[in-house]
């Protein structure tokens, strides 16, 4: 059977915001998926994160507990982390054959240097082994608050020749972004990602509920404006860290804005809060809002 290439909710307009949703796990979460899982829509997308310290194995065995689980893995690769192109291969082939992946998300990575002969994604894109390995789709970055290293122009110029090379190539492009606060950005974003003729399916990413001290933690660490502004229409005081916060204001105001104009758009969760209070604050929604309509 052939799979869909990105997701099937996207052929259809979602009944809901949170419709279609899809999440993000680190190689040390199987034992929090498989808690979850009984509250998780099966197909639903998993990104597995390439994160430093992490054995390839320890990767390769989150993504195929994804599959065994009944969900659609999207292995992480990140460029600069990657040290061989046997490193690289090696680790596609290993869920392409274990996990049957059809899918893989790319990041240039952390590293001001390469660990290996991979400078960014294009890099990565250009090598042929994802389209030689069966893949289907390839996710990119997105940075509706801005890049650290590139100017506003530099980052759709990249956006777009990275979207080109992966249509070109036979595969279809997906960008998810990084989480953030401010819808406004997200939405300013949306519409001239559409006006430049871009267009691809997009993932917003949504800060999963978490302790406000880890939010603002993880915010400094991506460079996620964070602004005392910002987080007050968040709904968060950055003078009083006390106690947790849920993304119900930012995902209300997505649900009350984001139109035709904004073109294909699903929401993405970090479970800064772990995968269980994120996929029942999902749900919780879901079920607040179908009794609101």
């Amino acid at each position: 059977m052939t799979k869909p290439l990105i997701h099937p909710n996207w052929a259809k307009t979602p009944d809901g915001i949170t419709d279609g949703y899809s999440l993000e796990m680190t190689a040390k979460d199987i034992a929090s998926l498989r808690d979850a899982a009984p509250l998780i829509p099966a197909d639903t997308p998993l990104a597995v994160t390439f994160l430093p310290g992490e054995e390839a194995d320890a990767r390769v065995a989150a993504t195929v507990a994804v599959r065994e689980l009944g969900f659609e893995p999207m292995p992480h690769f990140s460029a600069r982390r990657i040290t061989s192109e046997d490193h690289f291969e090696d680790y596609l082939q290993a869920v392409v054959e274990q996990a049957d992946v059809s899918r893989c998300f790319i990041v240039a990575g952390d590293p001001p240097e390469p660990q290996g002969p991979y400078f960014d994604t294009m890099a990565l894109i250009k090598t042929g082994a994802f389209e030689r390995a069966g893949i289907k789709a390839i996710g990119i970055g997105g940075h509706p608050e801005g890049h650290p290293v590139m100017s506003r122009e530099q980052c759709w110029d990249v956006l777009e020749a990275k979207v080109r090379e992966i249509e070109a190539r036979g595969m279809a492009p997906l960008v998810v972004t990084q989480f953030g606060f401010d819808p406004e950005a997200f939405l300013i974003w949306l519409k001239e990602l559409r006006a430049r003729g871009l267009d691809v399916p997009v993932r917003i990413g949504i800060p999963g509920p978490a302790s406000i001290k880890s939010l603002l933690r993880f915010a400094a660490r991506c460079g996620v404006g964070a602004s005392a502004a910002v987080m007050k229409k968040y709904g968060v005081s950055i003078t009083n860290l006390l106690g947790n916060a849920g993304p119900d204001k930012l995902v209300d105001e997505f649900a009350a804005r984001l139109g035709e104009e904004h073109g294909r758009v699903r929401l993405h969760f970090y479970p800064f809060g772990g995968l269980t209070k994120t996929v029942e604050w999902i749900n919780d929604y879901a079920a607040k809002t179908a009794h609101r309509g």
